[in-house]
């Protein structure tokens, strides 16, 4: 797994638990972690979508 893509995936997942907690204390910020974890999850997909692609034109060529 490409690193930019690990990362990408730590922050989607960090912003998920942010945004439980924050919906939990009635706090409206949580949206806020909503739409990053939706914008570092759609990054952790192109990222490792890149690498796949790279890794079969290397392979094909």
């Amino acid at each position: 797994m490409p690193r930019l893509a690990l990362y990408a995936l730590v922050v989607c997942a960090l912003a998920v638990v942010a945004a439980v907690f924050s919906f939990a204390q009635g706090n409206l910020i949580g949206i806020v972690w909503v739409l990053l974890a939706g914008l570092s999850s759609n990054m952790a997909w192109f990222y490792l979508k890149r690498a796949r692609a790279t890794a079969e034109e290397q392979a094909q060529g």
